[in-house]
């Protein structure tokens, strides 16, 4: 993927005086260890900063301490951790407004599974750039369901077998051999899912107008990206551009266990391709369902109007 369309802030003081490396102590990628390096480097190339180490406690702490902060004063949130970790602290500092009202700038550095969006989105060392201080301007996935309080992701949105998978793995452990035994196991009990959906703008549907319901669809994945390659070796689509206004919607209608395995050679060997995007979709379950938010699992009930948009430039960011 090439580095995303958004401008770098003109040169100037930073917009930040103070950073919180935010990590876990039980990590298994070294978190702790990776934190203090990065606050060792910090004070040498930015003696002016402010750097604390906050690690977390319990889960879900990364988001209350994100929130916490941009509603207090201006710093600058890194998470120390993988996509997961990341995302409780994007959506901590979105549930205090977004980059551009609370001045809040999020980053994240990676010790964890999954590191996509650190590694789709870097442009230099991470202590570089926060030194540096130029800020970009990125997209957010925002997901509505029924009357409850938005959630937020940085880089994908997925049903299907990607958040069955994910809850295995984090059961059953993670490594590289764990993992696949995990997805070939998963792989042969999955079942498809059913959602009412509506049309989107883009729905190569002719005749069928954004805003009206297209009845039950059968999927075995659907993926809302705002990146191009998710799960460190599946690239999603030609576009994927995290600055760009879009998100690409990723749809595997279900179509037998033997289609949906080529479907994921396909995506890990040469990619899947050109992918229809848009600003927003809108569907209904029909049941219970697993719902990943980047790396974190979350379940959406039966028959709940499910909402996911996007927010264009929302993620105040250093990379």
């Amino acid at each position: 993927m090439s580095a995303a369309s958004a401008e770098p802030a003109p040169p100037g003081p930073r917009p930040y005086e103070s950073v919180l490396l935010v990590y876990n102590p039980n990590s298994s990628g070294g978190g702790e260890g990776k934190a203090h390096t990065l606050a060792r480097d910090l004070r040498e190339l930015a003696p002016s900063l402010d750097v604390a180490l906050v690690p977390t406690e319990y889960a879900g702490h990364a988001r209350r301490i994100a929130e916490s902060a941009a509603r207090t004063y201006r710093p600058l949130v890194v998470s120390v951790s993988g996509d997961g970790g990341y995302n409780e602290v994007v959506d901590g500092a979105m549930a205090a407004g977004d980059g551009l009202r609370t001045g809040t700038v999020v980053a994240v550095t990676s010790a964890g599974n999954a590191n996509d969006h650190r590694r789709m989105t870097r442009r230099q060392p991470l202590a570089e750039a926060i030194a540096e201080g130029v800020v970009e301007n990125l997209d957010v996935l925002r997901l509505t369901v029924g009357p409850n309080p938005p959630r937020y992701a940085h880089s994908y949105i997925g049903l299907g077998i990607t958040p069955v998978v994910a809850l295995s793995i984090e059961r059953s452990g993670k490594g590289s051999l764990r993992e696949i035994v995990t997805t070939g196991r998963e792989f042969l009990r999955f079942r498809p899912f059913e959602i009412e959906l509506e049309a989107f703008e883009g729905q190569p549907d002719q005749g069928v107008g954004v805003g009206e319901f297209l009845g039950t669809h059968c999927y075995d994945s659907l993926i809302m990206a705002n990146l191009s390659e998710m799960a460190k070796y599946v690239r999603l689509s030609d576009a994927g551009d995290p600055a760009d206004g879009r998100f690409e919607i990723v749809s595997i209608p279900h179509r037998g266990r033997f289609r949906l395995l080529l479907t994921g050679i396909r995506a890990a060997w040469r990619g899947l391709g050109w992918q229809p995007s848009a600003r927003r979709l809108r569907f209904r379950t029909i049941d219970v369902l697993p719902l990943q938010l980047d790396g974190e699992v979350i379940t959406l009930p039966a028959d709940t109007p499910v909402v996911i948009e996007l927010v264009p430039g929302a993620l105040a960011t250093v990379r």
